[in-house]
Parts: structure tokens; sequence; C-alpha cells
């Protein structure tokens, strides 16, 4: 059970730490945003580019990270990248749950015993469910015989049923998801922009960052829309308003 009631507006919000120009460039964002988002994502990107040093830094930066390395592989390697993941200290990790129940399950066992072994708080591990980059016509040239929103479901309740602690999904589905899987079951939201235009944009469902906490997401993951932005940290804290307000009309309801 992962309970977020407690958890501020700003800690809900994940920066995007995906930069290609160098270490330093992309430890300048930590310390430009490190008051102004709760969590860094270090991605495929940064991580192969810098390795585990940008995890230290940011950690001796005070800062915490989502390892976002989607994990799909056999059980067993994916539980010894886990449990690598654990010893690097990280807030946050995810896998793909399409890489099934065992592979999933076998992880989650990897986390509860390094915790035990440890006794530190272990990671959050989230399962990907079906990227935002694809929509029905591709998991129907992938061969899949649902569209997203019902493979979305599918997935998010066989990653619930291995012991997951939540998914990575779209916030088109998080209030699908919160019915079939329940209020303690994490939704961390990729696919956020606001009203400019995003050079580059590759993502195919999106949302504004209130809908799709009033949606029920519990962590908006924001990359682009922050860096490209005149005025970065002023649109972090716009963004986390816009979690405020997302919040109030949830409760609303």
């Amino acid at each position: 059970m992962t309970n977020t009631a407690n958890k501020s507006p700003k800690d809900r919000l994940i920066f995007a730490l995906d930069v290609n120009g160098g270490l330093e460039e992309a430890l300048s964002w930590v310390d430009r945003l490190w008051d102004h988002v709760g969590i860094f994502k270090v991605g495929k990107e940064s991580f192969v580019r810098y390795g585990t040093a940008i995890v230290r830094q940011i950690h001796a930066r005070g800062g915490q990270i989502f390892l976002d390395l989607k994990f799909h592989d056999i059980p067993n390697t994916v539980a010894g990248a886990a449990e690598a993941a654990c010893e690097l200290g990280v807030a946050m990790f995810n896998l793909h749950a399409i890489g099934g129940r065992q592979m999933m399950t076998e992880a989650v066992g990897a986390v509860r015993r390094f915790a035990e072994r440890s006794g530190e708080r272990p990671p959050v591990i989230l399962a990907v469910t079906v990227l935002t980059s694809l929509n029905d016509g591709d998991l129907r040239l992938l061969g899949f015989k649902w569209g997203a929103r019902n493979t979305t479901l599918h997935l998010a309740r066989l990653a619930q049923d291995a012991g997951v602690s939540g998914v990575v999904a779209s916030a088109d589905d998080a209030a699908a998801i919160r019915k079939a899987c329940g209020n303690d079951f994490l939704i961390v939201t990729p696919g956020i922009r606001g009203a400019g235009v995003v050079a580059g944009e590759d993502q195919k469902r999106i949302v504004s960052p209130a809908e799709a906490v009033s949606s029920g997401a519990d962590y908006l993951v924001v990359g682009r829309p922050i860096r490209q932005a005149a005025d970065p940290a002023g649109e972090a804290d716009a963004i986390t308003q816009e979690i405020v307000r997302g919040l109030a009309l949830r409760s609303g309801r």
C-alpha cells in the first residue's frame, strides 16, 4: 500500500531529466529546479550517457530519483536489476508489465528482500502499461486484439496482482485504472502538456496537468514543457498550481 495523501503538490511533479549536453548541463537543471519539483526522472538517454554518476550527483544535492529504464527481460534478470536499483537508492523505478506476471512478482520479491536485509525504505515499483506514444492503430499493427484502454486495464490489474505499487499510464486511462485498482494503487502519468506548442512532440495521448490529476493521476512526468520554457522554474511552479487545481477538482467529485 502506498499513501500519497501527505504528498505536497510539488512532490507530485517529476521532471524528466533527459538532456544531451553533458553531465554538468544535466546537473545544472537539478540545481535550477530542485526546489520546484519533487523527483528527477533519469531515463535511458541520461543513464546511458552518464551512468550511475548522475544518480550519485543528484542524491548529493538532496534530490530524489525515478529511474526510468523500463526493465523487460527474463524474471531472474529483472529481479537482479531491481535489486541493483535498490542499491542505487532510487525512490522509484519501473518495468514493463508486458514482461509478465512472474517477471513482476520476482522483481517485487527482490525489492522486499533487500528492504528486509538493509532496513531501508524500498523504492516504489511501477509497471509501464501502454506507452503514451502508442494508440489503438499502433497496437493493432503489433497484433494486440484490444485497444489502448482495455490493454492498459488488463496490464494494470496484472501488475497489481503481482504486488507492484502502481503503473505508468496515460491520463486518458487514469479514471478507469483508479476504478479498477482502487485508491491505493499509484498512477504516474507522462504525456503532460500545457497550452503551448512543444517542439519535437511524439506523444499521441496527452492532457493538461489539472485534467490528469482530476482524473486520478498521483504524479505527473513533465520534461520538454519545462525545459523549453523561457522561465523553467516558473513553468514548474505553474504546473504545480495546476496540480493543486486538479486535486481540488478530484476531491469535489
